[in-house]
C-alpha cells in the first residue's frame, strides 16, 4: 500500500484565488468592528454559508456577501493585511508561487481611485513577498457585469504595471451574462502587452463557455473550466493545446455546480490529459484553501500520490513564474514524492 504523503508539504502554484475571498474569518470579523459594518449571519456563524448560484437569486446572494465583505477593505493597512495572511495560508499549504486576482475598481472608492488602488495592491503584493517567501504576483480581472470598455481600461492598466507585478488579465463575474466576444478588445490590449489571458468560463454556464474563451477571447488559461467535460471534443482541444484549467472543487460543490464531492469531473479532465491547477477560489465562502482541494482529490477521486504529484507539476507548469521558479517547485515535487 502507497505512503499517504502530507499535502501541506506538496511543493504547488495557486492560480485561483480571488481577493476579497482570499481573507481570514476572524479578519473579516476584526474588520467589520472596525468600521461598524453590520454582517449577516452567514458571514458570522463561522461556518462556511449555505450557497447555491445555479440560479438568479443565489448567485445574486453570494455577490452579496462577497460585495458585504469587501467594504470592510477601506485603508491601505487592510488591503496590506488581507495580502499577508493570504501569502501565509499559502505558504502554510505549501504554495510556492500565487497568482491573486483582483479587480482594482471595486476598491477604488476607499483608496483613492483606481491607479492607486492598483499601486497599493502592488506593494502589498512586494512587501508579502519579501516577507513570507512566497512567489507572489497579481492578476487583474475586469467584471464581465459591466461594459466592455471598462475592461479596456483594465487591460491598459493591466499592460502598464506589467513590470510591477501584473502578470495576466481575466474576466470574472456570472458567464451566464454577457458574452465573452464583447470583451476581445480589452483581451487584445492584454496579450499584446504580454499578459497571459485566463477569463472564468465553464462553471455555471456549459461547454459553450469555454469554448467562447478560447475562440473570442484566446485564453491561455480557464478559470474554473469544469464544463469541458461534458464535451469529449473540447476536451480533446484543452489537452492538445495545453491549456490549464483552474479547477476549484470545493467550491464547485459549494456553489452548486455540483451536488456531490464525487460528481466534480476531475478524473475526466485529468484523464483526458487537460492540465489543471487546483484552486481554493473564495476560502471565505467556501470554507476550504489550497491543501485541501488536493486532499478533495485523495479523498472523493482516489487520487494517489503519484497523480497529486502531477496535478502540482501542472499547476506549477501553468504559472507565470520564471523558468527558474517553476524547475525549483518541480525538482521539490520530485523530493515530495520520493520522501
Amino acid at each position: 500500500m502507497e505512503r499517504v504523503r502530507d499535502v501541506r508539504d506538496l511543493p504547488k502554484a495557486h492560480l485561483h484565488l480571488h481577493f476579497t475571498g482570499s481573507m481570514r474569518p476572524t479578519t473579516l470579523l476584526e474588520l467589520a468592528d472596525k468600521y461598524g459594518v453590520h454582517l449577516p449571519d452567514a458571514l458570522t456563524g463561522g461556518e462556511p454559508p449555505k450557497l447555491r448560484a445555479t440560479d438568479e437569486r443565489g448567485w445574486f446572494r453570494f455577490q452579496r456577501l462577497y460585495d458585504i465583505a469587501r467594504s470592510c477593505l477601506r485603508a491601505p493597512e487592510d488591503i496590506q493585511r488581507l495580502v499577508r495572511e493570504a501569502a501565509e495560508e499559502d505558504v502554510r499549504d505549501g504554495s510556492g508561487w500565487l497568482e491573486i486576482q483582483v479587480d482594482p475598481t471595486s476598491y477604488a472608492p476607499m483608496l483613492g481611485g483606481l491607479i492607486p488602488a492598483l499601486e497599493i495592491i502592488l506593494d502589498a503584493v512586494e512587501t508579502a513577498a519579501r516577507e513570507t517567501g512566497l512567489g507572489m504576483r497579481v492578476l487583474v480581472a475586469a467584471n464581465r457585469m459591466k461594459h466592455p470598455l471598462d475592461a479596456r481600461t483594465l487591460a491598459r492598466l493591466a499592460v502598464r504595471y506589467g513590470d510591477r507585478g501584473v502578470v495576466g488579465f481575466g474576466l470574472s463575474n456570472d458567464e451566464r451574462r454577457g458574452m465573452a466576444r464583447d470583451f476581445d478588445r480589452a483581451f487584445a490590449i492584454a496579450r499584446e502587452g504580454g499578459l497571459l489571458a485566463a477569463p472564468h468560463g465553464g462553471e455555471l454556464a456549459g461547454p459553450a463557455s469555454v469554448r467562447d474563451c478560447l475562440d473570442d477571447l484566446h485564453a491561455t488559461r480557464i478559470g474554473h473550466g469544469v464544463r469541458a467535460a461534458e464535451d469529449p471534443r473540447l476536451l480533446r482541444r484543452l489537452a492538445e493545446r495545453g491549456i490549464t484549467c483552474e479547477v476549484c472543487p470545493a467550491s464547485n460543490v459549494a456553489l452548486g455546480v455540483y451536488e456531490k464531492p464525487e460528481d466534480v469531473p476531475l478524473r475526466t479532465l485529468y484523464e483526458a490529459g487537460v492540465p489543471l491547477a487546483l484552486g481554493a477560489d473564495d476560502p471565505l465562502l467556501f470554507g476550504s484553501r489550497l491543501a485541501a482541494q488536493y486532499e478533495f482529490a485523495r479523498i472523493h477521486h482516489g487520487f494517489t500520490d503519484t497523480e497529486l504529484a502531477e496535478l502540482a507539476r501542472q499547476s506549477v507548469r501553468g504559472s507565470a513564474a520564471p523558468a527558474a521558479v517553476k524547475s525549483q517547485l518541480i525538482a521539490g515535487v520530485d523530493s515530495w514524492l520520493a520522501s
